[in-house]
């Protein structure tokens, strides 16, 4: 057994020490306004995730550490002087004498740390998420940015780390511009003549939920402010209509039972908790959070305080998407049917090829074709047109969630 030592930080901070059990050593952590008494216990039955991606956009999937213990220590504090005792010192005589004084400590402070114990941040609160045994599909919209000002940017740090760890289609475009065309084309295969906001416009088409309802598979719009049950107003607060292109199906916004399934992020947070998270889930945060109205490092705290607990949910077979609607130029692809800029669109999950890259065209109709292929779905309008890519290339095998 061993203690490594920590070294003393500016005010404000703690330090994060790690005790040594067995033969896996772990560096010195920092983590900030922590409280001074604390610890994370890993091994093979532990959690395996931490809060909002402090370590980075692959702590989902962490593999387990044998008794391992972290402590906390006040900034510049010695973590055997928190113990109140010599660990690692000569006055230890012997190693079981040094691990029963571990496991003493363990207990001692268990009650003041349980709640720092693989927590996991849900869209703003904390919460332990057990891994899901069900696949799930998870697509997250932001807005408004071109691939070159997100990828590689030093403001997006989580989401660059995401790109890493996973897949990236690094040729994906927009359908056009404004926001609203994009939405429609994500989740129905075409635009519907639609080239505006509007917000009293509303569509008769086939859509995805229309698939989803018939093949009974589960579903639910997270909203990030959605005020209230099959709300069909403009807006509210940060919540845009436009960003929701549920609510302009008329088969769905008429249908109680159906706009019952648009709700907001309290829903996300408790669905997390319950595990009930849907088979197909879509997450469409304010107009700040998808970096609409704020900057781009608003949005990745957004993504690093949220996208974390949904890998712990998506289950074995299930991935993410992070897309953006549209992008700042009217670069395209796909025999013209994509000119809304070329996009990021990162996709996270256990069977993508770890730091894939696809450099295929691949528009939103591409994206909804993907998602309905793995729901062994039919393909809805342009989403049939080969000319718009898959994200296949980024997974070992073609994704497939039922």
């Amino acid at each position: 057994m061993h203690l490594d030592g920590c070294s003393p930080l500016p005010p404000g901070w703690t330090t994060m020490c790690a005790v040594r059990t067995g033969a896996v050593n772990h560096r010195p952590m920092v983590r900030h306004q922590r409280p001074p008494c604390g610890y994370r216990g890993r091994g093979p039955s532990a959690a395996r995730s931490t809060a909002s991606g402090e370590h980075g956009p692959n702590t989902a999937h962490v593999a387990p550490i044998d008794r391992t213990i972290e402590l906390m220590a006040p900034a510049g504090g010695d973590c055997a002087k928190v113990l109140g005792m010599g660990i690692g010192s000569a006055s230890m005589r012997t190693r079981r004498r040094r691990d029963r004084a571990i496991l003493v400590l363990m207990l001692a402070v268990i009650g003041c740390s349980l709640a720092m114990m693989g927590v996991l941040r849900a869209t703003g609160s904390t919460r332990v998420v057990t891994a899901s045994t069900t696949s799930h599909i998870v697509v997250i919209v932001m807005e408004n940015k071109e691939s070159g000002d997100v990828l590689g940017s030093a403001a997006a740090p989580y989401l660059n780390g995401l790109a890493r760890q996973y897949g990236v289609a690094t040729q994906s475009f927009a359908i056009g511009h404004p926001s609203l065309p994009n939405y429609l084309a994500l989740t129905s295969g075409a635009t519907h003549g639609i080239t505006s906001d509007c917000t009293s416009c509303s569509v008769r088409a086939p859509n995805i939920v229309d698939q989803l309802s018939g093949a009974g598979i589960s579903w639910k719009a997270y909203l990030e402010g959605y005020p209230a049950r099959c709300f069909a107003g403009a807006g509210v607060g940060a919540y845009a209509k436009k960003h929701n292109p549920f609510i302009y199906y008329r088969d769905i916004a008429g249908n109680p039972a159906r706009c019952k399934n648009l709700v907001g992020f309290g829903a996300l947070t408790a669905d997390l908790r319950a595990g009930r998270l849907p088979t197909f889930a879509w997450i469409t945060p304010n107009l700040c959070d998808d970096t609409h109205d704020c900057g781009i490092a608003t949005g990745d705290r957004f993504l690093a305080r949220t996208v974390p607990s949904l890998l712990r949910e998506i289950g074995p077979h299930g991935f993410l998407v992070v897309t953006w609607d549209e992008g700042t130029t009217n670069r395209g692809c796909c025999g013209g049917g994509a000119r809304g800029g070329h996009i990021a669109t990162v996709v996270a999950g256990p069977d993508v090829i770890a730091g894939s890259r696809t450099g295929a065209a691949v528009d939103h109709y591409g994206v909804l074709a993907t998602i309905e292929h793995a729901l062994a779905l039919p393909a809805l309008g342009r989403a049939a047109d080969a000319r718009s890519g898959r994200l296949d290339p980024l997974f070992r095998r073609p994704p497939r969630v039922r």
